[in-house]
């Protein structure tokens, strides 16, 4: 059985002046899918993310998302989706049951009360159910926020730099809230920095200058780059690091802990160089590499 497709949009584009912001850009998200988005500031993920919801119009290109046209029928799709944006942008001076029973208003939900006492249970948030939403901290501010995304019990969830400035402890019960939801059908399109992040999702898509560069499970992705890469350990690895970054074939070379990690493309150039460093006491072997080897090599990279 073929699942259904919450997006399914082809060969989008937008244009602000003479920049192209996303150029060409054709995705597809399954039903009850978590597919990360990923790539660097300015890419194109923002855009995207609003063209998908109808909060900003595509130049060119069209599609669906829930089912509905995303030029045609953008009221419709707003209605259907819980859209979280980078900033915190709910009332400081207002309690956080107040902010979501505002929310329940917006949308006109029946049983206002009865769905804002259940969300507030469902995200943890009952013992600051009467705080100031201006009081909260970073990882409370970004759980209210999804409480208020998923209140009216959207299909689709669309989540820009969720935990972006959020604490490492907040952020892993962020994205157990959303493991929770997709595990109930919950479709969610999340772009994020975080490696981490990028790994628990069953699907990455990695954008360039607005356009798709490759897409695939984290694994996939991070087997099927092409990188070489060699630890070494020993001493003096920040010296070493400094100098091997200098070298032909060396894309990247980074201390981690008591490790040193170099990956490139050219398997011989990459053997050179840290065989230049054996008799600096350091014992080199190779690895597989990882999503973010991948990722830093795709940020250095210049689409055509």
């Amino acid at each position: 059985m073929i699942a259904e497709l919450i997006i399914d949009v082809r060969d989008l584009h937008k244009s602000y002046g003479s920049r192209k912001v996303v150029d060409g850009l054709t995705l597809a998200v399954k039903a009850g899918e978590i597919c990360g988005f990923l790539g660097a500031n300015g890419s194109g993920k923002t855009t995207t993310i609003r063209m998908l919801c109808g909060l900003v119009k595509p130049d060119g290109g069209g599609g669906t998302c829930l089912g509905l046209d995303i030029l045609r029928d953008a009221p419709r799709i707003r209605l259907q989706v819980g859209y979280m944006t980078q900033r915190f942008s709910f009332y400081d001076d207002l309690t956080v049951t107040e902010n979501l029973d505002f929310v329940a208003a917006v949308y006109d939900l029946d049983n206002r009360r009865e769905a804002v006492r259940a969300i507030i249970d469902r995200m943890g948030l009952a013992d600051r159910a009467d705080q100031l939403a201006g009081e909260l901290s970073g990882g409370w501010k970004q759980r209210l926020a999804l409480a208020a995304c998923v209140l009216h019990r959207p299909k689709l969830l669309l989540l820009d730099e969720p935990t972006a400035g959020v604490d490492a402890k907040a952020r892993r019960e962020f994205w157990d809230l959303i493991h929770d939801m997709a595990a109930d059908g919950l479709t969610v399109l999340v772009s994020t920095h975080y490696m981490d992040e990028a790994e628990r999702c069953a699907r990455i898509v990695y954008l360039s200058d607005g356009k798709l560069v490759v897409q695939g499970t984290p694994d996939a992705v991070a087997k099927g780059g092409g990188l070489v890469v060699f630890e070494a350990t020993g001493a003096d690895l920040d010296v070493a690091a400094r100098a091997l970054r200098g070298m032909p074939g060396v894309e990247a070379a980074a201390v981690f802990g008591m490790v040193l990690r170099v990956a490139g493309l050219q398997r011989a150039a990459l053997e050179q160089a840290t065989r230049s460093f054996g008799e600096n006491r350091l014992t080199w072997h190779e690895v597989e590499p990882k999503l973010e080897d991948v990722f830093i090599h795709l940020l250095s990279q210049k689409t055509p």
